[in-house]
């Protein structure tokens, strides 16, 4: 099959890939019920505690019971962890890559398999999942390339210009230690085995944590690398509660490095922390996004209310890339919105495991009440709702988490202008034109991904002002979502991450490591 799955191109798949997917949820349909445990130095272990989980599409579809870790559980696995540093640490970078290959191919059989199972764990259509579970294998290949290419960042140096001795210098890059990866929601697979590929791959060891929404997906990584064959102890996968678990995870006196996806509020904290011990540790954090579009009097309306639809409403907007603000030119401003609103009209809202049905369940029973409270501010605070507001509480939209998308004008005062909402909710504002747009774009303390439809001589001065570390211009496929390995890098600026380093970018594996220089003086 020719077809190239990405974020970009999955909206028009071959046929083949709904059939697969079809015979796949009815393999995963009859594994229901499971009981799923932690992975520990080389063993699946079983706890004393466990917690049902349930499917947000309906909440009468018991996906299973996952483990709680306790504190013992989390001591466990990060002694594992440090115990297989100093072997693993010397293991050839041309194996550490065969291995992290070896699980993308494990991965790769079981896709559509693993696919299932999110749409059903997290709530995302079919092709989300399928594209949450191919980025990851990606992920894996990737990061295997990019180390073998960069030949594990050893370089040979200069000779100390000295007479009579041969004064030979190198620069290694060395793994930290124990590396903590803890996991989103809403890519539960994608955003856990990133970071996980990059730590293994370096010669780190890793404890990783799925979140407490979504422990299966995390369980289903943690097969794939069993299967794979890594020694004991490399690779150790716990689920539970953040407040327990994973602080219990980063308290941890083996902890050498953190890897976090989730709120900037703790990011932030979770950074301070790193900072503040004995001595300063790396921690690795994607914080969120309050994502701006700017639409200018030149662009393609539309690609622009295409782009605009499936990055604002996409996985009902829970992912950091979500776009959340819109700035259009007044001159194009009703023309824009009547488009947008009759393609947001038209979305196809229901059980995500259909293929009719684009847009499924938001998360849980919170993010259902975060939504109407957000839709009565909107509503009480002086904005206009074009469209949506409503939970849907009828027929099979009854027993799951489901919502409409919402557009609303807003004035730009209005507090949630700078408030992450994390639901399929678009505040859109009419501008003068591209100076103000691009100043209302910029003021926000978050600067992940930032869309842009206008001219062609237009796009220059979009990237030489707008402060965000992933970028796209007149893309009908996703005003601000959609970045793939290999691809697109995906960081953020200012709030949004804590490096100024992009996922998968040239840059991003030599975080996992930390310089050592090295001098030897020889005879002459």
């Amino acid at each position: 099959m020719s077809f190239r799955l990405t974020y970009a191109t999955m909206f028009n798949p071959p046929e083949v890939m709904h059939e697969r997917f079809d015979a796949a949820l009815a393999v995963v349909a009859g594994r229901l019920g499971e009981r799923h445990e932690l992975h520990v130095d080389g063993r699946d272990v079983a706890t004393q505690s466990y917690v049902e989980r349930r499917s947000p599409i309906d909440r009468e579809r018991r996906l299973g019971e996952s483990a709680v870790a306790s504190r013992t559980d989390v001591d466990a696995a990060m002694r594992a962890a440090y115990g297989a540093f100093p072997a693993w640490r010397t293991v050839a970078v041309a194996e550490r890559a065969r291995l992290m290959r070896r699980i993308a191919d494990v991965m790769e059989q079981r896709v559509y398999e693993i696919a299932a199972a999110l749409s059903l764990e997290v709530g995302k259509n079919r092709m989300e999942a399928l594209g949450e579970a191919q980025e990851t294998v990606d992920f894996f290949d990737h990061y295997a390339r990019e180390f073998e290419s960069h030949a594990g960042f050893e370089r040979e140096l200069p000779n100390d210009p000295l007479s009579g001795v041969v004064s030979r210098n190198r620069s290694v890059m060395r793994p930290y230690g124990v590396w903590v990866v803890i996991a989103p929601f809403n890519f539960p697979l994608a955003l856990a085995g990133g970071p996980v590929a990059s730590a293994l791959v370096t010669g780190n060891t890793v404890v990783c944590k799925g979140a407490s929404d979504t422990p299966w997906a995390g369980r289903l990584l943690a097969d794939c690398v069993r299967d794979a064959g890594l020694p004991a102890g490399v690779f150790n996968y716990l689920s539970g509660p953040g407040r327990e678990v994973g602080e219990a995870m980063v308290a941890h006196p083996n902890t050498a490095g953190v890897t976090f996806t989730g709120s900037a509020a703790v990011g932030s904290e979770l950074l301070r922390r790193m900072v503040g011990g004995a001595y300063p540790r790396p921690c690795i954090a994607e914080m969120g996004g309050k994502n701006p579009c700017i639409v200018t009097e030149r662009a393609n309306l539309d690609h622009a209310a295409q782009g605009i639809v499936r990055s604002a409403f996409g996985m009902g907007g829970q992912k950091c890339s979500a776009l959340s603000r819109l700035y259009v030119d007044e001159r194009v401003a009703d023309e824009l919105l009547a488009r947008l609103e009759r393609l947001t009209r038209a979305i196809r809202i229901g059980d995500p495991l259909r293929r009719e049905n684009w847009l499924g369940p938001v998360v849980n029973a919170g993010a259902c009440a975060s939504y109407a409270g957000y839709v009565a501010d909107l509503g009480a605070s002086g904005a206009r709702i074009v469209v949506g507001g409503r939970q849907l509480v009828d027929g099979e939209c009854s027993r799951g988490y489901y919502v409409e998308p919402v557009l609303a004008e807003a004035p730009p005062a209005h507090r949630l202008w700078r408030h992450e909402m994390f639901l399929p909710i678009l505040m859109a504002h009419r501008v003068t034109g591209r100076e103000e747009a691009m100043s209302l774009a910029n003021d926000s303390d978050l600067g992940l991904t930032a869309g842009f439809y206008g001219g062609e001589e237009e796009v220059p001065w979009f990237h030489e002002h707008i402060e965000a570390g992933v970028t796209y211009a007149n893309r009908p496929q996703g005003a601000t979502t959609g970045a793939w390995p290999g691809y697109q890098p995906f960081g953020g600026w200012k709030g949004s991450g804590s490096t100024g380093k992009a996922i998968a970018s040239f840059y991003y594996l030599a975080q996992y490591l930390r310089e050592q220089s090295r001098t030897v003086v020889e005879r002459a």
